[in-house]
């Protein structure tokens, strides 16, 4: 009779790890979090967190499609687009971009003059009502 090989504890442990932290990385990067405050509008998805003062903002547009930029670190998975991205006419300025649904109008803000942030959530309802709100921010402050 042949003996059958055992697995070392350590290989299941590493492999057990390892699908914990996959899907710790993937619930945390699942969707955009906002938290808005008096003043600001904190952005928080995964590794990435902005926070926009309100009296920075510039404007607030709906755009069907982000601009094809070049990826400095982030990701893509499904209809989500995450992370810093530099435009190559003005690579000095970063773009942050926090998309949960590529297929749905897309938030763009500026702010500080040049930053730019494109944003949106799976609830196209949630993405309107966030547009309302800068909207109204953004006329507040002259």
């Amino acid at each position: 009779m042949m003996a059958t090989k055992k697995r070392h504890w350590l290989l299941n442990l590493l492999i057990v790890s390892v699908l914990v932290i996959s899907l710790m990385a993937f619930t945390a990067h699942y969707r955009n979090w906002t938290r808005l405050q008096e003043d600001r509008m904190q952005v928080l998805t995964g590794f990435y967190y902005l926070s926009l003062p309100y009296g920075e903002l510039d404007s607030v547009l709906w755009e069907e499609k982000i601009p094809g930029m070049e990826r400095r670190h982030g990701f893509s998975f499904w209809a989500r687009e995450k992370g810093l991205f530099v435009d190559s006419l003005t690579p000095d300025r970063p773009v942050y971009v926090f998309v949960d649904d590529l297929r749905q109008y897309k938030l763009k803000i500026r702010y500080q003059d040049s930053l730019t942030v494109f944003l949106n959530f799976t609830d196209s309802l949630e993405t309107q009502a966030m547009y309302e709100l800068l909207s109204e921010k953004i006329s507040k402050n002259p």
